[in-house]
């Protein structure tokens, strides 16, 4: 049986309650049991314990990411679950950078230990649409994936492979949750369920 971690990166702060994303967490999670997956879920904001989280990613078959986009990249408490994790689970998650002194054709970021492990993101963003994808628009045509490149290259570091993001744009000035939720339950159909 596949087996998936949903992490919410979410944070209230300021003028975001972080609803929507634990609304879309709830979703996944009802989704995907339903489906026939086992699930965990850490909700950031709440709490974790890094040994636990370790363990979970040691178990999960795919990690679910849910977070809202802050300052064009993550919220500041899912970098820090990051940077603790990750370096906690030195020697389980990487063995080193993939170098070697003695061989050159080893490259850099080739010493992750996760491989098999998959990722996916789901995330939401004031931005509409057209500022991901028209070039003369704020992120150029870069898409998501330009915008969380460095996110995705983290876990490349440890040897995981990505899933197509799951991307809900407009959500503060023009919301629509019936809409983002059925695409969102097409994207998990499609990118997980097809596993």
């Amino acid at each position: 049986m596949t087996h998936c971690h949903l992490i919410n990166g979410a944070k209230a702060f300021a003028h975001s309650a972080g609803r929507l994303n634990q609304t879309l967490q709830d979703y996944a999670a009802t989704f995907l049991t339903s489906s026939g997956i086992s699930i965990s879920q850490t909700i950031i904001d709440h709490h974790y314990s890094i040994e636990e989280e370790i363990k979970a990613f040691q178990k999960a078959d795919i990690i679910l990411y849910q977070f809202p986009g802050w300052w064009m990249g993550t919220p500041w408490p899912l970098k820090k679950y990051m940077d603790e994790v990750f370096t906690e689970a030195h020697g389980i998650f990487y063995k080193n950078d993939g170098r070697s002194r003695h061989d050159p054709t080893k490259l850099y970021g080739s010493g992750g230990l996760l491989q098999g492990k998959r990722f996916m993101v789901s995330t939401t963003w004031n931005a509409p649409l057209e500022a991901f994808e028209e070039p003369h628009q704020f992120f150029h045509g870069g898409g998501i994936d330009a915008v969380l490149f460095p996110f995705y290259r983290a876990h490349a570091f440890l040897g995981m492979e990505r899933l197509p993001t799951f991307l809900a744009t407009d959500v503060m000035k023009n919301p629509d949750i019936e809409a983002i939720t059925t695409a969102y339950q097409h994207h998990l159909e499609r990118v997980i369920l097809t596993l």
